[in-house]
């Protein structure tokens, strides 16, 4: 955000520009609002009944009575082993559960266990919502003692409450305390607790003195033992009526290694998620090893293998596995305790395993994400961590076989940029790009390593030395803050310029998921958009698996919305559906929620690959897709409402709702690309509003122009922006492009005026 202390500012004189600009910075939220069901404000209106508290209990009565409806939830691993256990509480006499999204995890196999000792395996995820760690889960059992649930907007600081669940295993553990507060956390309404939440107690009831569900008790203070939190039940209540179930037989690939593309040998628990894989747990092999390897068979020698690592403790081991037999015998190239490590495997223990170099570098960063890379030739091996050279050897042992990832112990790691090819070109800039750079910040200059001999002298110079020393270390920081800054805004123009290449062109040739996805990467620059095009192609590849060569548009439709809506879970916002994430089109693949727009992208490019005919159409307040067949009338498709056929009848509603004027043919027309990547544009921009977030209204507001350069109001809105941001010249331009074109939408003179204060700014 900006200081508006600027040189030449007058706000008086330049009053109804800054009106403007706070106008601006209050208008709440994105172009998508929620669309209201007409019966739920019928509902609304009709006056409430009058409720009948139900009686206060002792505390051992209501352990006696909610104990019955608290469970025991566990998963399995590969081995079939109990790999993990938390609490939940029966909210459906049919079978529903209620825990945390947490603690079920994704792809693995899960098991309720009642308070009877019955246990039950779940059939189906009923809903989920990963931002607010919720869950339902069902198991096929009627008849279950369901909790009640309460109002957690009427919880009062320090009313006394009682929390259930299995802490570290403790089956059916019950503490008391009070209500400490409410906190939004992480865009969460939370209830913080003055008593202690333990692991195991994560998806336990969070009661009241009547019994009644409050929360869902969720995580552990890490400043004490005794505080804990809950998310509050109302948070809840729109999972129950609006589920998104997803059968088991789908849960269970959520994550999972596509064994079109990787194989896993000597277990552990390995996941693949948008590009990257992730690998957690102990491997069977000696020493906890474990590998996944890449199907596909790498080229003829030479070739070279890479990948990004990162660890979550140094003192563990993952990296590249080459030529493998799929089985003992393979070499691996990884960090372990801060060293590089080349090792041949001959066999299946320690005493067949050569470690043949085992060596520090100055380049390999502990605890941040490594390019590691291996080239391999005929008789020699070149090992490179981030673009430098490590190592080499001449070992020739092995010298076929596969390639892929390598992990040992009980390392936790990920892996992302994996690539093979005939050669890699390097990640680090080229060394006349690095010295250009330098170039440009080398007046900023270097801090100074410590110097014992230099101390002594300045330390005969009094306090002084000291002083002039920390003034040098805070202009210091604040270059480094000021290149920091730099460094995004470099970032930022790069995507921009990308953004600018994907919509060139004609609008056939734009593509609109690439797209989307360097929107997401403005805010993201960790963002791998060739990981979420890959895995969106999976997607396309798994929704057409089974279809028969011959199948007609019906029929591809139909295959798509099962696999999105029935099989995965994908639906329209329910909690906060103004976040952020639901803008982002890779977190909404990733958590399978997002608004109508985001939805409808993922739901048009999928159409696309599986070739049907499906556009977006750009409702006022409510985006849709358009079925359109070469035969017959084209169909309307609300992808937020699971993919629901929308009656032009109930399109006039929307429109209405939105306006106040009557369902025109030109709403039903097909919206361009360029128009689907400006309107979630432009809801970032209303959340930045919202937000006050001067940088991020100039951020999207760049690529919203960088799009739709003729846009009127949005090039005055920047103009504003970086004048008050003061980017006088930048803001030069803007206001000379305005009064160039003259829009009818602009007030010019209000561009006149705010232009005389940046070409006279002493005025």
């Amino acid at each position: 955000m900006f200081e508006m202390r600027l040189p030449g500012w007058n706000p008086w004189k330049f009053s109804a520009g800054l009106a403007a600009l706070v106008a601006l910075a209050q208008m709440a939220g994105p172009v998508e609002p929620v669309r209201a069901d007409p019966a739920d404000k019928a509902a609304q209106a009709q006056p409430a009944a009058p409720t009948v508290e139900p009686p206060t209990s002792t505390v051992e009565q209501l352990t006696e009575s909610a104990r019955k409806s608290v469970v025991i939830i566990t998963f399995v691993g590969r081995d079939g082993k109990q790999q993990g256990l938390g609490s939940g509480f029966v909210v459906g006499a049919d079978g529903l559960i209620a825990t945390n999204l947490h603690v079920i995890g994704e792809a693995r196999p899960i098991q309720v266990q009642l308070a009877d000792g019955r246990k039950f395996d779940v059939v189906a995820i009923h809903a989920h919502d990963r931002n607010l760690d919720l869950a339902l889960l069902q198991i096929d059992a009627h008849g279950l003692p369901a909790l009640p649930l309460g109002d957690s907007a009427t919880l009062k600081q320090g009313q006394p409450i009682l929390a259930l669940g299995n802490p570290h295993g403790l089956k059916h553990s019950v503490v008391t305390g009070i209500v400490s507060g409410t906190r939004e956390i992480d865009g969460r309404t939370m209830i913080q607790l003055a008593i202690p939440i333990e692991p195991g107690n994560s998806g336990g009831p969070l009661l009241d003195m009547q019994g009644r569900v409050h929360g869902i008790l969720t995580m552990k203070s890490i400043v004490t033992d005794n505080l804990g939190f809950a998310v509050a039940v109302n948070s809840l209540k729109p999972l129950l009526n609006q589920p998104n179930p997803t059968l088991m037989t789908r849960w269970l690939t959520i994550g999972a290694i596509d064994p079109r593309e990787f194989k896993t040998v000597f277990g552990a628990r390995w996941r693949q998620r948008a590009g990257r894989v992730l690998v957690e747990g102990l491997g069977e092999g000696f020493g906890g090893r474990a590998l996944c390897l890449a199907v596909e068979p790498p080229p003829e020698l030479p070739y070279e293998l890479a990948a990004t690592v990162k660890l979550d403790q140094e003192e563990g081991a993952a990296g590249l596995a080459f030529f493998a037999d799929g089985g003992d015998q393979h070499y691996g190239f990884y960090p372990t305790n801060g060293k590089l490590r080349l090792t041949r495997f001959d066999g299946p223990d320690v005493y067949s395993w050569k470690i043949l170099h085992d060596q520090a570098s100055p380049h390999y960063r502990p605890g941040d994400w490594n390019r590691l890379k291996v080239r391999l030739e005929q008789g020699k091996i070149s090992a490179f961590v981030n673009d430098q050279l490590v190592l080499e050897s001449t070992d020739a042992a092995w010298r076929k076989g596969l390639a892929g990832f390598c992990k040992f112990r009980n390392t936790a790691a990920e892996f992302k940029n994996f690539q093979i090819a005939r050669e890699i070109p390097a990640d680090r800039p080229t060394a006349d790009v690095a010295a250009q750079v330098e170039t440009l910040v080398a007046e900023l200059g270097a801090a100074h390593a410590p110097d014992a001999e230099v101390a002594v002298q300045l330390a005969g110079r009094g306090a002084a030395g000291a002083a002039v020393l920390r003034d040098r270390a805070r202009r210091l920081e604040d270059e480094a803050t000021r290149l920091k800054k730099l460094a995004k805004a470099v970032h930022q123009q790069q995507v921009l310029h990308d953004l600018t290449a994907v919509m060139t062109g004609a609008e056939e040739t734009i593509d609109l998921f690439h797209a989307a996805l360097l929107v997401a990467r403005l805010d993201n620059e960790d963002l791998d958009v060739a990981g979420y095009r890959r895995e969106l192609d999976r997607m396309a590849r798994e929704a057409a698996e089974h279809l028969p060569e011959n199948a007609d548009d019906a029929t591809k439709l139909a295959a798509l919305d099962k696999y999105l809506f029935e099989e995965n879970g994908f639906h329209g916002s329910r909690g906060d559906y103004y976040h952020r994430s639901n803008s982002y089109v890779n977190e909404v693949l990733d958590d399978r929620e997002g608004l109508p727009i985001t939805l409808a992208v993922v739901y048009m490019e999928i159409a696309r690959r599986m070739k049907v005919n499906v556009v977006g159409v750009g409702l006022p307040g409510h985006f849709v897709v358009k079925y359109v067949p070469l035969q017959g009338e084209p169909r309307l498709i609300d992808v937020f409402d699971r993919g629901q056929t929308l009656p032009r009848a109930a399109a006039e509603k929307i429109v209405v709702a939105a306006t106040g004027a009557p369902l025109k043919d030109e709403h039903l027309a097909a919206s361009t690309k360029r128009a689907v990547v400006v309107r979630i544009l432009s809801n970032l921009l209303g959340l930045s509003r919202r937000d006050r977030d001067a940088d991020g209204m100039l951020r999207y507001l760049d690529a919203i122009l960088v799009i739709a350069p003729d846009s009127p109001a949005e090039r005055w809105m920047r103009t504003e922006l970086r004048f008050l941001a003061g980017r006088r010249e930048e803001a030069a331009t803007d206001a000379d492009w305005l009064l160039e074109h003259a829009p009818p939408e602009v007030d010019l003179n209000r561009v006149r005026e705010l232009k005389n204060l940046i070409d006279h700014p002493s005025r």
